[in-house]
Parts: C-alpha cells; structure tokens; sequence
C-alpha cells in the first residue's frame, strides 16, 4: 500500500482531493472518560465550581470539530453540515465512566472521521479540566471510531471492541 501523505521525497505533504467526489460523509467516534463517585456526584448534582460540565465539554467538542484542520497538520479544512455530541454515564460497583460519542456530517470531497475523533477527545479533555481541581486521577479512554460512511473507500462499522 503506498503512502499518499508522502511527495516523490518521502515528506509529508497534504493530499490532494480536487479529483475526489463530492459526497455526504459521517463519522460516529466515541470516548470515555471515569471518573471518582465524588466527581461524578458533583457533574449530576450540577456542583462543579466551573460550571456545567456536559454543556461546556459539549460546545468545546462542537468546536474542536470545526478546527479539526488547525490542529493535526494534513487535515483538510472542511465545511461541516452537523455535529452532535451526546453523554451516558455507566455506573457499576463503584465504577463512574461517562461515555461521549460524537456524530459528524459534511458534504465534501473528504471524510469526517479526524473531526469525530477530535471532537470526541477534546469533550474527554475538556471535563478532565473541569474537574481536575477534585481528582486528577480521571482516566480517559479509549478514544476510537466507530462508523463512517460515504467517501471512495466506503463504509466502516467496527466489529465489538
């Protein structure tokens, strides 16, 4: 399989999509983030001193999608149609784990799947920072995809992690 990020050199260079189809593209990536019983009391319980924790990492997750391209450098900037970010917390035996999962849409010559995946971890990030103050022994992960559609190289749904 050849490379495609690298020139005749062996550097790196951005792809060149203006050959590629325009499609409709999604990407479903997922996160997760667990956390002590005390946090995850004070985040349900609205306690966090700065403020509501779902609702800044969510904005902060829609965001970080938008500038996907500013932050991993072969990124193409893209104009994005949709981005939804949704929580779940699973409590079981003294284990706190907030999944995240982040949907992203374009109409494009290239996929979404680095804006899903970014998006999915600066959400886990981003509560990380808000709640740090109480326990920085929040762990994050595994952050990974799950689905994308569309694009020359079709589908993918990952198989049970």
């Amino acid at each position: 399989m050849k490379l495609t990020h690298l020139n005749e050199q062996g550097r790196a260079k951005m792809v060149d999509i203006s050959d590629k189809s325009e499609t409709v593209r999604t990407a479903h990536a997922v996160s997760s983030v667990i956390v002590s019983k005390e946090v995850y009391e004070k985040i349900t319980n609205a306690q966090i001193e700065k403020g509501d924790v779902l609702a800044v990492a969510q904005v902060a997750g829609i965001m970080a999608a938008k500038r996907t391209a500013d932050l991993i450098p072969m990124c193409h900037p893209i104009s994005l149609t949709g981005v939804d970010i949704q929580f779940q917390w699973r409590c079981q035996e003294e284990r706190y784990e907030l999944m995240i999962d982040t949907f992203v849409k374009t109409k494009g010559s290239t996929g979404v799947e680095m804006e899903a995946l970014t998006a999915a971890s600066i959400c886990a990030l981003t509560i990380y920072d808000m709640c740090k103050a109480i326990d920085k022994g929040i762990i994050i992960g595994p952050t990974y995809l799950v689905e994308k559609t569309g694009g020359k190289s079709g589908n993918f749904k990952r198989q049970e992690v």
